[in-house]
């Protein structure tokens, strides 16, 4: 029999408010244990809550960049469950009223567009941390409790792994542009539990499923999602049951190990928080949070063809991240170039941040200053070859281009004279190579431009010497 895989998502995305959801705790990752901490996060007798505003409005930003119906009053409820790092007892979160319902995304998996359902966007709050690598002890870290979390649910839309990867890494895009979070999954700022089951092919009723938790990167939520769909298979096809639960990935092992029998929403008895007051969003909010809406992907990478007559693919890498693209069209300001802008910031910037595993926003060379570069190269004073190396001192010191170029000679020569010069002496030095060239062998132009570069230091005009070149090599 053939199966079709059915995957819905469960994202988390972290918030990143200067406080915690509701209490006035610093949110910052990274601090040292239990230091973000006060009477509300930490659950003391009479400490009583009160909502962060940023979280309402980063959750309706949300909810309208994912064409959400935005509720003008929600709920937060208490759903309650009993774990070491969960010190009140509950977590306060939003069940049968949520603020945003009902959305769509629109993800490229290598099949064309699909659309993914949404069936939620609700506010939740953060648990503590339970420890267990240090001795044989479990210690408890609470600087998490109480950090405002987005829960993203979606249908379950997708039928491949690849597609979850695709929306997760669709979702984690719109919350970077919008700016509510960084989208760290290593940090755990982007948290992912995926629901996958398994139906007979033309079926239309949905097969039992299992929850895999701890996916900390897109390539182990393919894995898993792979893995999980593979067991479910073999037990089915033996004749087995599968066992609805929740499952953990261990990415050493590149396989899924059973957590617990996975929970219904009834074993959690939410009830309305008596402490909160209904979430109010009226149109004076609705109408601020559209309008602070940013140009997004799709939007930007269209405009910038058209403003900028780059090609799509150029467009379309430049967009991916908000940042690079800010960075992108504050050099062309500068260079005046766009094309010539779009290759070094595609080229060399980008490689330069894999590399040294860095963001755009830590990048030691501000747009202005490679705009500046690129600017030399148009107006001829530098060539491409010595750009490269005064882009690698760039990144040293905050000296310009121009400043760096000036400085160490590095101007490009278009002296006629000097570069007839150097060619006359290279042609004297290889009577085969002219023959032969003279002779038809066309291909040894590049080996005559090649030693002219060399000889010259990379500094010679290279459509000069190619110009001297073929008048001298005709000759």
């Amino acid at each position: 029999m053939k199966y079709e895989l059915v995957v819905g998502l469960e994202v988390h995305c972290q918030l990143n408010t200067a406080s915690k959801a509701f209490c006035g705790c610093s949110a910052l990752f990274g601090k040292p244990a239990n230091s973000n901490v006060c009477p509300v996060c930490l659950a003391l007798p009479g400490a009583l809550p009160v909502l962060n505003r940023r979280v309402v409005e980063d959750a309706v930003k949300l909810g309208l960049a994912m064409g959400c119906t935005i509720a003008p009053s929600s709920v937060l409820a208490r759903k309650n469950y009993f774990y070491p790092d969960l010190p009140k007892g509950y977590q306060i979160s939003q069940f049968e009223e949520p603020i945003c319902s009902e959305g769509i995304l629109k993800i490229e998996a290598g099949e064309g567009e699909k659309v993914i359902r949404l069936i939620r966007i609700h506010i939740e709050e953060d648990a503590g941390k339970s420890i267990h690598d240090i001795g044989e002890e479990t210690y408890i870290d609470l600087n998490r409790s109480g950090v405002p979390l987005l829960e993203i649910v979606s249908y379950p839309d997708m039928r491949t792994p690849k597609e979850a990867s695709a929306y997760l890494q669709k979702v984690r895009q719109i919350v970077k542009y919008l700016g509510i979070s960084d989208g760290n999954m290593e940090e755990g700022s982007l948290r992912c539990d995926a629901n996958v089951s398994l139906r007979p092919v033309g079926s239309t009723e949905y097969g039992t499923r299992t929850e895999i938790k701890n996916m900390n990167s897109f390539k182990n939520v393919e894995k898993a999602i792979e893995f999980e769909a593979d067991r479910h298979k073999e037990i089915l096809e033996s004749g087995g049951v599968i066992i609805q639960e929740t499952r953990l990935w261990d990415a050493d092992k590149g396989e899924t190990r059973s957590m617990r029998g996975k929970e219904f929403a009834h074993d959690y008895r939410y009830f309305p928080d008596p402490d909160l007051i209904p979430v109010l969003v009226d149109q004076d909010m609705l109408d601020r949070m559209q309008r602070e809406l940013p140009e997004f992907p799709e939007v930007r990478a269209s405009r910038f063809v058209a403003e900028y007559a780059i090609p799509a693919y150029d467009a379309g890498v430049l967009t991916v991240e908000r940042e690079v693209a800010d960075y992108f069209e504050a050099t062309v300001k500068v260079s005046g170039d766009t094309k010539a802008s779009s290759n070094w910031v595609m080229g060399e910037v980008l490689r330069t941040l894999k590399e040294k595993y860095l963001d755009i926003s830590e990048f030691s060379i501000a747009p202005d200053r490679l705009g500046g570069l690129v600017r030399l190269i148009g107006d001829g004073v530098i060539s491409n070859t010595i750009a490269k190396q005064v882009f690698e001192l760039m990144q040293d010191n905050g000296s310009t281009a121009l400043e760096i170029v000036q400085r160490d000679g590095l101007a490009q020569v278009s002296d006629s004279g000097a570069i007839e010069s150097v060619i006359d002496e290279i042609l004297a030095a290889n009577p085969g190579q002219l023959a032969a060239y003279r002779g038809g062998k066309s291909q040894l132009l590049g080996f005559f431009v090649g030693q002219c570069m060399s000889r010259m230091k990379g500094k010679a005009n290279p459509k000069m010497v190619n110009e001297v070149l073929l008048k001298k090599l005709e000759v």
